[in-house]
């Protein structure tokens, strides 16, 4: 889902992927295809403002896309040299050959990338699902990260928001199946509506050049044959880390994270609740909060100027440190 693409969109063939449509790229933007041992990854760039620019990395979350990253990435182009990274299985991404959906495995793959690319360390950036797997990146190899921003970070809560329910229970066995069928004569404008109305805080914000984007590439995902099968094996790899405990479990890795971070919550948040906030505030060392009131679950997308300003505060006083 996507609110964020630009007028001037062109159609790019990523290697290796079933093809079912042609994904959308916003102008100025660029696609590659990234091949990596056991699977491939397709990676965004807008080219920035001018050379010598430290790079950036942006993680997407559950069901989103490196698409979810455009508004911001054209917003610090003359801050950072930014690529964002589809994950195994989302947007123009094939699964990965092991089939790990795992955060573990997602985070894997994000250091392999940074690994093969040689643009470490970076500043980086995750949202929801993406932003357990940069915190998982940034407590194993602190060398890679430069700073982390993390916008509702799909880390533990004892008590999930009922509203949070639904993707929760994608992670039990046959579920996911169920939903496809009871759901198999919904519209693509349907399903993106809901989806819509459960990651925004206010849906009235997408405009209808953002809803027809969002509808296109909804359709375009419904008809990749391994859909259901990601959203399910990622959805149980999120409440597996939920459930895991000792040095290898999330918050207890949040603490270890040496880079300087940058928390962005949103209070009409409905998939991580807006009390998490002030635990994440205090596991990480160093960090600082961006509270959104009438933000949800994509603040980058919802308020990316609000966003754009405060990632810039925080490179900024990384560059003076």
């Amino acid at each position: 889902m996507s609110s964020t693409e630009l007028p001037g969109v062109r159609a790019i063939t990523a290697a290796a992927a079933p093809r079912v449509a042609a994904v959308r790229v916003a102008e100025g933007e660029e696609l590659r295809s990234v091949a990596l041992p056991g699977l491939t990854l397709t990676v965004r760039s807008r080219p920035p403002a001018r050379t010598g620019l430290p790079p950036a990395l942006y993680v997407h979350g559950l069901g989103g896309s490196s698409l979810n990253w455009s508004a911001l990435m054209q917003l610090l182009d003359d801050v950072v040299d930014g690529e964002a990274v589809d994950l195994p299985g989302f947007g123009d991404s094939p699964p990965p050959d092991d089939g790990d959906y795992s955060v573990t495995g997602h985070a894997r793959a994000v250091i392999r990338h940074m690994d093969a690319a040689g643009r470490g360390p970076v500043h980086l950036l995750g949202n929801s699902l993406g932003g357990a797997v940069a915190t998982r990146v940034a407590a194993v190899r602190p060398d890679l990260v430069r700073t982390l921003t993390l916008v509702s970070p799909a880390l533990p809560e004892l008590r999930v928001q009922r509203s949070a329910v639904p993707t929760a229970l994608l992670a039990l066995p046959g579920v996911a199946s169920l939903f496809s069928r009871l759901t198999k004569d919904w519209t693509a404008e349907q399903r993106t509506r809901g989806v819509m109305a459960l990651c925004y805080g206010d849906p009235g914000r997408v405009d209808d050049e953002g809803l027809r984007n969002a509808v296109e590439e909804m359709e375009r995902r419904m008809q990749l044959p391994y859909f259901w099968e990601v959203m399910a094996r990622s959805a149980r790899g999120i409440v597996d880390a939920y459930t895991l405990g000792g040095q290898h479990g999330l918050w207890r890795q949040a603490e270890r994270v040496l880079a300087p971070t940058l928390l962005v919550y949103g209070g009409r948040d409905q998939l991580v609740a807006y009390r998490m906030a002030r635990r994440a505030a205090a596991a990480f060392r160093d960090s600082r909060l961006l509270s959104l009131p009438d933000a949800g679950h994509v603040a980058m997308m919802e308020y990316p100027e609000t966003v754009a300003l405060a990632f810039r505060e925080l490179v900024n006083d990384f560059d003076r440190s």
